[in-house]
This record gives C-alpha cells, sequence and structure tokens, in this order.
C-alpha cells in the first residue's frame, strides 16, 4: 500500500508504468476513488507514468473533520507530486476532480504541463444545495445519496447493461467515510472559479457528457469561451464519462496528452 503522509494526513495512491516517462495524475469526483480510472491503464501505462489518488476525504485517504476548500484539496496535489519528486504533471480530474484541476492551472502553473477537465464546471452546482447535502450526510449517512447516483452518473441505457459495474461504485459510495464526503460538498459549495479561468493559459482538453444532467455540454462551452485556446470534446455519456464512454475518453486524451509531449520535444530541441 503506497501512503504518502502529507499536509497532516495520510493520502492513498497508486502509480503504473516507468517513472521517467511523462507523468499524468488522476483526480477522481464525488464519491469515487481511484479505482474510477481503472480503465485509463491500459491505454496509457506504456507512454506515461500514471498517478491515481484518493482525494481527501475519499477512498483509503484519510477523511479528517471538514469542511474542505478546492484550495485545500489542490494543495494536496502538489503536496503530492513534491512527495513523488515530479517537478510537473500532466493532469485530469473529472467533476469535481475538474474544480481541482482548474483551481492548478490558476494557482499553480508551474507545475501543470496540460490539463484535462471532464464532466465539470467552474461553478458546480449552487451552495445551498451542497451544504443542505452535506447536513444530510452527517445526519443519515451516505445510503440515500448512493441510491439515487445512478440517475445522476450514468444513462438508464449504460447502467442497464453493466450493472455489476456500476452496483461496485455504490458499494464504495456507500461505505465511505460520511464526513469526508459532506466536507468535500462543503468544497464545492464555496468554490466558484468563474471569474478566475481566463487566467489558465496552459494547453485545456474540456470533455463533456452529451447526456450529463450535472454539468451540461453549455457548461462546457462557456468554459471553452473562458479559457484562451482551450479545446472542447463531447461524449456519448452522462457524467462519468471515462467510464461509460471508456474508449472513446481514452483516445481522447491520449491523442491531447502526445501531442503536448510532441510539442514541448520540438520546443525544447528548437531551443538546443
Amino acid at each position: 500500500m503506497s501512503i504518502a503522509h502529507i499536509n497532516g494526513i495520510d493520502i492513498f495512491y497508486l502509480t503504473d508504468g516507468d517513472p521517467h516517462k511523462p507523468a499524468i495524475i488522476f483526480s477522481n469526483s464525488l464519491g469515487t476513488d481511484h479505482s474510477m480510472w481503472d480503465g485509463q491503464l491500459e491505454a496509457l501505462r506504456r507512454e506515461f507514468y500514471l498517478i491515481r489518488y484518493d482525494t481527501r476525504g475519499h477512498g483509503l485517504t484519510n477523511a479528517p473533520k471538514g469542511p474542505y476548500s478546492i484550495e485545500q484539496l489542490g494543495k494536496d496535489v502538489i503536496s503530492l507530486l513534491d512527495y513523488l519528486s515530479i517537478d510537473k504533471a500532466f493532469f485530469c480530474g473529472i467533476s469535481m476532480g475538474g474544480l481541482i484541476g482548474q483551481w492548478l492551472a490558476i494557482h499553480a502553473p508551474k507545475r501543470i504541463e496540460a490539463l484535462v477537465v471532464a464532466n465539470t464546471a467552474s461553478k458546480i452546482g449552487n451552495e445551498q444545495a451542497w451544504n443542505e447535502r452535506a447536513a444530510l450526510v452527517r445526519k443519515e449517512g451516505l445510503h440515500g445519496v448512493a441510491e439515487s447516483a445512478p440517475s445522476r452518473w450514468f444513462t438508464p441505457e449504460f447502467y442497464g447493461s453493466n450493472r455489476s459495474g456500476v452496483n461496485e461504485l455504490l458499494i464504495n459510495l456507500k461505505n465511505m467515510n460520511p464526513e469526508g464526503y459532506a466536507s468535500c460538498c462543503e468544497a464545492l459549495a464555496n468554490e466558484d472559479l468563474r471569474g478566475e479561468v481566463s487566467k489558465i493559459n496552459v494547453p485545456v482538453l474540456i470533455i463533456s457528457g452529451d447526456k450529463d444532467p450535472v454539468t451540461t455540454l453549455e457548461d462546457a462551452r462557456v468554459m471553452q469561451s473562458e479559457i484562451q485556446g482551450s479545446q472542447i470534446t463531447s461524449l456519448a455519456a452522462s457524467h462519468i464519462s471515462n467510464i461509460e464512454a471508456e474508449s472513446e475518453f481514452n483516445v481522447a486524451i491520449k491523442q491531447f496528452f502526445t501531442k503536448q509531449v510532441k510539442q514541448e520535444m520540438e520546443t525544447s530541441h528548437e531551443s538546443n
């Protein structure tokens, strides 16, 4: 088991591939853990060094009493990169992980080579709804949230034909630490980057699910209009697009990250 003791907590992480290759760090969505990225490993592990971790409050990472902030979750990523002696990495985050990625690109751009943000927005949901969910989870636990998750995460067609895989995600959600989940809800309630994402100047790929009821295609288009030079890809999926449209997601991020590596090599060659 790989544990990094940083920022006063133990953060669980896994690595795959050659540490001498360009690094990609993956950031999970609310209510999931590092295992949500299992479907990306085979497509990327030969060309990249892959780092998956459990966000504070999730999985095998500690869940100290909150509330948390997106800034705090972003600084956990920076500290994990420091722990692994990685100066600069590619970043891929979904939903809450995508908001963390935006914060990093704004506030720590020297640590981010390029950014994939999937099924996310610069402001996710509204403050009142997140705070109400946090209070409910602290009071009643995560069973009710887990029961309603499939309709937010996946299309009915995907859930109907992939029940065993989806149910594994739901079991993980039900077994999550309620305080960690609630504290991340409060981080989402309080973060609004809509006035700041225009500052992002690293390469950005925005991935949207065309059937996503949580962070819509329109949210993705607004982000693209505000982030100069950003690209957008829409997949036939709901909110957890890296699982529902695994192959298409993998093609999109592999092409994007590979292009950035080639451009970096060409720039380095020209400068020499």
